[in-house]
């Protein structure tokens, strides 16, 4: 089989049929080469792009995942020749802004990924062309601004100060001077701060879980807690409800002596010097951890991920990184876990009735199954409709105002998905999904966390 598209005689590039070659073999995800510089040569990177664009214009599966790829399909029905070779390189470089990652198409949708002899992995050709920029151009000020999570939620969230700073973001006029100035748009959610985080709120954890603990094959029933600066600074409650349930479930947690942002905003930019700088200040303090027997679990889907894959990646050699990327688990994968040893209580006092469940993508793409949904189905006269398709928010997607209409566009299945099922909760693994949920709905509803579901549902 030829490992490039072949001509068509009608004039478009089409890809025959996948062989069996790798075409029904679990996909592989090869290392990402950055530290290579080859990786950053754009003349090969310009020539790749075009063959893999070409191969992604043949087959067209990808065609509703994102905007993308239809900007890509557009471009190319928009020449003479019906080719990827005749679209202005100029597009090429649209194509990369529409993407933010998600890595749906590498995992859902695409027949040629690797162990096919394509090799096709369209998000990292993505993240190869944004790193190549970002070393060419830096990252721009409103870039930095919005994938400052740490920094920008330390300031924010300062006593007397963050009253202002959420009063100034709820006020029209608050929200035209930050469209205005960093291109957020004015009808995008962002989220308010607080200035007693999550580990001002949970400090009684301590360093270290004193209480016995009982493992499982999996688990080792105890488990330190990273709250991500997204659950720390934004949404605390939902740390909060996290440690409810799984010290009602007889898992001691503790908070991490100390955590930093874990990367993911600065891979989307293709920074990827900050992403290891930032490896280097987390991976010591999370390998303290496991290698005091504790487990590590995160209330955020993204970040799990940075460390389960991304890291993993960036660093294959690094023993260190690959002992983390075992230990770490969503926190429905952990309880999971723990209901197949006979180890989760079902003592439920409330029922929740019907929850329309949005499953992020970055949860999706983990490779762990509905693990949400299987939890909250062990309620009693409680139904779970799961939602598996882009919310649209997705990083900064969705909040800049160049891209609000397409994030909108994408997420529109999901808002009016939730919208007929008229439940009594809806709910995402992301919050950030969960709002861009809220922000296209009828009426005023909010979105639950479905750790925040699973507590009530406890009634604790």
């Amino acid at each position: 089989m030829s490992s490039t598209p072949t001509s068509s005689g009608d004039g478009g590039s089409q890809p025959p049929a996948a062989g069996r070659e790798g075409s029904l073999e679990a996909p592989t995800r090869h290392p990402i080469d950055w530290r290579n510089p080859a990786f950053y040569d754009e003349a090969a990177l310009t020539q790749e792009m075009e063959r893999v664009f070409d191969i992604c214009h043949g087959c067209r599966r990808c065609f509703s995942l994102c905007n993308a790829f239809p900007t890509l399909f557009d471009a190319v029905d928009a020449t003479d020749t019906g080719e990827v070779h005749s679209v202005d390189k100029k597009v090429f470089w649209q194509v990369v802004d529409h993407c933010y990652l998600c890595d749906m198409c590498f995992m859902t949708k695409c027949p040629y990924v690797p162990p096919h002899p394509w090799n096709v992995d369209f998000p990292h050709l993505m993240l190869r062309a944004k790193a190549l920029r970002t070393r060419k151009e830096g990252i721009s000020l409103r870039n930095r601004a919005l994938s400052a999570t740490e920094a920008v939620g330390r300031i924010a969230g300062i006593p007397v100060v963050v009253q202002i700073v959420n009063a100034v973001n709820r006020s029209s006029a608050g929200r035209a001077v930050l469209e205005k100035t960093l291109g957020v748009d004015r009808s995008a959610p962002i989220p308010e701060y607080h200035s007693r985080t999550a580990r001002k709120r949970l400090r009684r954890l301590g360093e270290t879980a004193a209480a016995q603990a009982v493992p499982t094959p999996e688990t080792t029933g105890k488990v330190a807690l990273f709250t991500t600066c997204y659950g720390n600074r934004n949404e605390p409650g939902i740390n909060e409800d996290l440690v409810a349930v799984f010290e009602h479930n007889d898992i001691p947690v503790t908070l991490l002596a100390q955590e930093h942002c874990c990367g993911m905003p600065r891979l989307e930019l293709g920074d990827l010097a900050t992403v290891a700088r930032l490896k280097e200040q987390n991976i010591p303090k999370v390998l303290g951890a496991i290698e005091s027997g504790l487990d590590i679990v995160a209330p955020i889907p993204s970040c799990v991920l940075m460390f389960k894959q991304e890291l993993r990646l960036m660093f294959p050699d690094d023993a260190d990184v690959q002992r983390v990327a075992k230990r770490i688990f969503d926190p429905f994968e952990y309880l999971m876990h723990r209901h197949r040893a006979g180890l989760l209580r079902t003592d439920f006092k409330r029922p929740l009735g019907k929850v329309s469940y949005h499953v992020a993508c970055h949860l999706r793409v983990q490779n762990i199954g509905l693990k949400t949904r299987d939890v909250l189905r062990l309620i009693p006269d409680t139904t779970v409709e799961p939602i598996e398709r882009c919310s649209g928010h997705n990083g900064t997607y969705g909040v800049k105002k160049e891209f609000r209409a397409a994030s909108m566009k994408i997420g529109r299945p999901v808002i009016q998905r939730v919208q007929s099922a008229a439940a009594e909760h809806y709910a995402s693994d992301c919050p950030m999904a969960g709002h861009q949920i809220e922000s296209g709905l009828e009426g005023d509803r909010e979105p639950e966390h479905p750790l925040t579901l699973l507590r009530l549902a406890y009634g604790l």
